[in-house]
């Protein structure tokens, strides 16, 4: 602005100077007019220096003001930083151990130590229940017990999330009355989330006219994804927006022919359906009402639902293959006998059957190295220790203790870990070493159940699992031709067939079979 007044007073200056010959008589009227242009270019700057002093004055008073918030800002910060300092000095948050490879959460089964008082190196602070057992959780450092995060019967706490406070000295306990953990654990299982809100409020894109000349165009097809509906014992495929109209409709899915991919009802059919004006046939509602049932629900125990997830991940991603074997026992009942004469003279455990059969087994992986595997994506891993899981059912669940190097223990010692881990198993006691590291499983149901014959499930990531069968009486054909009685017991090889296939699971049948057949090999 200043500027462009400058430019037109010294433009008005030199047309008065030019034309003062030619003014004559007004000069004093030029004279006038260049006052008051003057006057007007000192005013206008005059207003413009005012302006720019008061937004000065303004911008610094703004600043200085930002200057002061800025400062007690970082005075604030600086005090929540010395107090969190302190705070974290003065506790230490006991979390979540992981106390085996798979364990991802635990439960709270029972805290032997309360709140307030002391704890030592090496106390029992809690027994954590995992996905293979009930274990102890020990202190590791001496203070005070200052508050219990997660208390009896807490539920699917998450590895590492807070579960106790430990301070250094008695005084500071009070101070941890009120405390509570970033993430509270309740001492029920967790509710299943529902859908977000987001998805269920979009509005559904507006149907486009069917094409019967590409029925696929009208709705991509969503492989993955299939709803099988049963109606009359038939079974009809159809995608899930189709199903949804159908639904809301009330259109029989088994009334409608599918124009999609291997036959597949998809929107354009229900639509053209509707469009046709054919009359849905109503449902009746069932005849009979359902009768009530007395029942009781009975939580689930940590183990129980690993397990249940485990065995439900095995059947669902490894392939199953089953290879059943009848051997006969006579001679390893008659070595059986002979052994426990001994053992109970030297006062050791008696040998069972299934001792043999732990013992068999493991040589035969040695034999057939192929079985003693797991799978990878990238690489089949082959184990050269001979660890030997047990199947054991207790009132917790199925646990699975290891006999560990069972190819390099005799007959006497098997049998005299398998009492001890069973012991272990059913009181609930066993430690993470008792557990981890097998590499086959034999589950045993004959001896004590009397079961003939089953298929067991894959204990991943081992490939294979043995299920034995009770022993049974059979009347066979001599050589002499004639007839006798001899002891048959079946079992039955379930295989991963991804790293086993079916000739390396026979020949391990051949070879176990063999030693059961023989057992005197077994001792060499």
């Amino acid at each position: 602005m200043a500027h462009r007044m400058r430019t037109l007073g010294r433009r008005t200056r030199a047309w008065a100077s030019s034309s003062s010959s030619s003014l004559n008589g007004r000069i004093p009227q030029t004279a006038r007019i260049y006052a008051a242009l003057g006057n007007c270019e000192n005013d206008l700057l005059q207003e413009y220096s005012n302006r720019l002093e008061s937004k000065l004055e303004t911008d610094q008073t703004r600043t200085g003001s930002n200057l002061q918030q800025l400062l007690q800002g970082q005075r604030n910060v600086k005090n929540l930083r010395n107090i969190s300092s302190t705070a974290a000095i003065q506790h230490q948050e006991i979390g979540m151990p992981s106390l085996s490879p798979t364990m991802t959460q635990g439960n709270i089964a029972k805290w032997r130590k309360k709140e307030g008082g002391p704890v030592a190196p090496g106390d029992v602070l809690c027994e954590i229940e995992t996905d293979k057992a009930t274990l102890e959780m020990e202190a590791m450092d001496e203070g005070f017990l200052a508050k219990i995060l997660c208390g009896d019967g807490s539920k699917d706490i998450p590895v590492g999330q807070a579960i106790a406070i430990v301070v250094d000295s008695e005084e500071e306990v009070p101070q941890f009355k009120d405390y509570k953990a970033d993430k509270a654990v309740s001492s029920s299982p967790p509710k299943e989330k529902s859908a977000p809100k987001e998805e269920a409020s979009k509005p559904s894109p507006t149907p486009s006219p069917p094409k019967p000349s590409s029925p696929s165009q009208s709705e991509p097809p969503n492989l993955g994804t299939e709803s099988t509906i049963a109606d009359a014992g038939d079974r009809v495929f159809a995608s899930p927006l189709a199903r949804k109209i159908a639904a809301e409709k009330n259109v029989p899915l088994s009334s409608l022919k599918g124009t999609g991919p291997n036959g597949r009802i998809v929107k354009a059919d229900v639509e053209e359906f509707l469009a046709s004006g054919a009359k849905a046939p109503s449902q009746r509602p069932l005849e009979r009402p359902l009768p009530s049932l007395d029942f009781t629900d009975i939580p689930n125990t940590q183990i129980r639902r690993i397990t249940a997830q485990r065995l439900l991940f095995s059947k669902q991603t490894i392939p199953h293959y089953y290879l059943t074997v009848d051997t006969r026992v006579d001679n390893l009942l008659a070595l059986r006998t002979k052994l426990n004469n001994l053992q109970e003279a030297s006062g050791g455990k008696r040998i069972s059957i299934n001792d043999f059969v732990l013992k068999a087994a493991a040589m035969a992986l040695k034999k057939v190295p192929e079985c003693n595997s797991s799978w990878t994506d990238e690489y089949i891993r082959q184990y050269h220790n001979v660890n030997i899981s047990v199947a054991v059912q207790t009132d917790f669940g199925l646990l699975v203790p290891v006999v560990q190097n069972a190819d390099k223990k005799g007959l006497a010692a098997i049998a005299e870990d398998v009492k001890l881990l069973a012991e272990k198993a059913k009181k609930n006691s066993l430690k993470p070493a008792d557990y981890e590291g097998g590499t086959f499983t034999v589950s045993n149901l004959g001896g004590p159940f009397g079961v003939k014959q089953f298929c067991a499930i894959i204990n991943p990531p081992q490939a294979c699992i043995l299920a034995v069968g009770t022993t049974e009486k059979r009347v066979i054909s001599d050589s002499e031709g004639g007839f006798t009685t001899a002891t048959y017991m079946s079992s039955t090889l379930s295989c991963d067939h991804r790293v086993v296939d079916g000739a390396i699971g026979a020949r391990w049948l051949g070879a176990f079979k063999s030693y059961i057949e023989d057992p005197i090999t077994l001792i060499l």
